[in-house]
């Protein structure tokens, strides 16, 4: 199986007030030099057989659609490698 990965973030012309109250958090917490936050959402897809043209076209069409609210956020589709898997462990 392969994994297929989508984020969604807002749009930069979008307010973002959840990333402003993080960006706002981190210099009490000691997190100081970070100049904007902005948060956004994971979706991990396990996608059976081989994730081809074909197959990223409707994972695309499924972003686009169910994911995703397009008239205020963007999203990038990916393969995921296992190498990149086992980096994040």
């Amino acid at each position: 199986m392969a994994r297929v990965v989508v984020d969604v973030m807002l749009k930069p012309e979008i307010l973002d007030p959840q990333g402003q109250a993080v960006q706002r958090a981190l210099p009490r917490l000691g997190f100081e030099g970070i100049a904007d936050v902005r948060q956004g959402k994971r979706f991990e897809l396990e996608v059976e057989g081989p994730v081809d043209a074909a197959a990223l076209a409707r994972i695309d069409e499924l972003a686009e659609t169910f994911l995703a609210n397009t008239v205020i956020e963007d999203f990038t589709v990916r393969v995921e490698t296992d190498e990149k898997s086992e980096e994040s462990k």
